[in-house]
């Protein structure tokens, strides 16, 4: 497997360049998790790290990635299909998510027409 030496900005790992693998198109994973032992033998800290893309220095370069440290951790953002409808916070209706005009029943037949059940 090919590696790429990425710098880490910010949080514990400031400075250093680490090698990182890279996956078949040649770019490193978008996030980067550093499990931290804890010294008293709990659960390990995961240090949370985002792909960014470095500065150019003009030219034609492919691109160059360095890693931000991410406090928030969590998880990425995930895949964003165009046929994906947003997802529903808790405190969302149960028409969340739902593809209707304001002010329309979204039950009602389209242009006041009526349909083949009305004779």
């Amino acid at each position: 497997m090919k590696s790429e030496d990425t710098p880490f900005e910010g949080g514990p790992m400031d400075g250093r360049v680490l090698p990182v693998l890279v996956g078949m198109t040649g770019h490193p994973p978008k996030t980067y998790r550093i499990p931290v032992p804890d010294p008293d033998g709990g659960a390990p800290t995961v240090l949370v790290y985002r792909r960014v893309p470095r500065e150019s220095r003009g030219g034609l370069r492919f691109a160059r990635w360095k890693y931000a440290y991410a406090p928030e951790g969590g998880k990425g953002a995930g895949r964003k299909w165009p046929w994906s409808k947003p997802e529903a916070g808790p405190d969302a209706g149960p028409d969340a998510g739902r593809d209707t005009l304001p002010g329309t029943d979204p039950d009602a037949t389209p242009g006041g027409k009526p349909d083949d059940a009305h004779g």
